[in-house]
């Protein structure tokens, strides 16, 4: 039988040897932490190191090279000078936006409301073109120009998102793209799924470049229209007639003067330009249908006569330069898609 004195010194025992070992641990990490800092370099070895080596140098191989976004810009910038109408302008800003912005889409403002133009980057198939958007009173003020823009989402941007889609952006910016200080129209973008627009200042930067093409272009036309007409070439009644013998070839159209052939060109496209930016839901459903004479005859007979009055029938008649840009820019070269014509053919 076990003393019960023996069982009692036990645990004393054991409590004793257990405090000691603690205290035996502490002394042993204290000391080890004390001789690890002598380890350590100090500020004299550190100074030395650095006065042998000197500091570190890392070269930029590609010190002057561009940035991707800075790079994207200058393209952007680069097809806005290169538009040859105000359509066109539009359409190459929505291109030029893509690296900058997740979506985007341009209201052409009239009669005080805004119109679906065109878009990028919108789930929807089958956004609503020309369809008029009723402002908001947020969205009049921009309108009106009371407002440089807007910031934020909230009701003008609801107004114009109801064209393109039902999904909501958390950051979003309207723009207006003004001619002689009045909007002509509104550019929209957001930012998608992500939470904020990531490059906001390039947005503003090419949307006021597309400002400065449509001045540009409205400028063009101003000066064509204010331009003296084109002189008729002289005739002498009173100059012999020269008979030529039988057969009689019908001789060939003569060769157009390269100005007045450039200035032509140039003012077709922007007639053309012009019935694709104020009519764009009637140019797509025109081309589905294969039909976009019958829907826009009023407004191609107008600008044919524009045209017409301002270089001459025989001009039209013998180069077909305005009938050539209806069926380069609206049919996409596809004159299947014009329908019937009465003036497609030469007269």
């Amino acid at each position: 039988m076990e003393d019960p004195r023996k069982e009692s010194i036990k645990p004393l025992v054991q409590t004793w040897i257990q405090e000691r070992v603690a205290s035996l641990r502490e002394q042993i990490l204290l000391t080890w932490d004390e001789g690890l800092g002598q380890l350590r370099p100090d500020d004299a070895l550190l100074q030395k190191i650095l006065e042998v080596a000197g500091p570190a140098e890392v070269e930029d191989p590609f010190p002057d090279a561009p940035t991707d976004t800075e790079h994207d810009l200058g393209v952007a910038l680069d097809f806005l000078e290169a538009a040859l109408s105000q359509g066109e302008v539009l359409k190459n800003l929505l291109e030029g936006l893509q690296p900058f912005v997740e979506r985007s889409a341009l209201f052409v403002v009239k009669q005080n409301s805004a119109t679906l133009y065109a878009q990028r980057g919108f789930e929807s198939d089958q956004p609503r073109l020309g369809a008029p958007v009723v402002p908001p009173p947020e969205l009049s003020e921009l309108i009106q120009g009371h407002v440089p823009s807007i910031d934020r989402t909230g009701p003008a941007y609801l107004a114009l998102l109801g064209t393109l889609s039902r999904f909501e952006a958390t950051d979003a910016r309207i723009l207006p793209l003004r001619l002689r200080r009045k909007p002509v129209a509104l550019l929209l973008v957001d930012s998608g799924i992500r939470q904020v627009i990531d490059h906001p200042h390039h947005v503003r930067a090419l949307a006021h470049a597309a400002e400065a093409a449509l001045s540009f272009q409205a400028g063009q036309r101003e000066d064509e229209r204010t331009a003296a007409p084109i002189a008729a070439p002289e005739t002498h009644p009173s100059a012999p007639t020269q008979r030529l013998p039988e057969p009689v070839v019908e001789p060939s159209a003569p060769m157009l003067d390269p100005k007045i052939r450039a200035n032509a060109e140039r003012s077709a496209r922007v007639l053309v330009g012009d019935i694709e930016l104020y009519f764009p839901a009637k140019v797509t459903q025109g081309k589905a249908q294969k039909c976009l004479y019958a829907l826009l005859r009023d407004e191609l007979e107008r600008s044919k006569a524009s045209f017409v009055e301002r270089y001459g029938a025989d001009v039209e008649e013998q180069y077909r330069i305005f009938y050539q840009t209806v069926v380069h820019q609206l049919c996409d070269d596809d004159v299947s898609l014009l329908g019937a014509v009465p003036w497609s053919t030469k007269v």
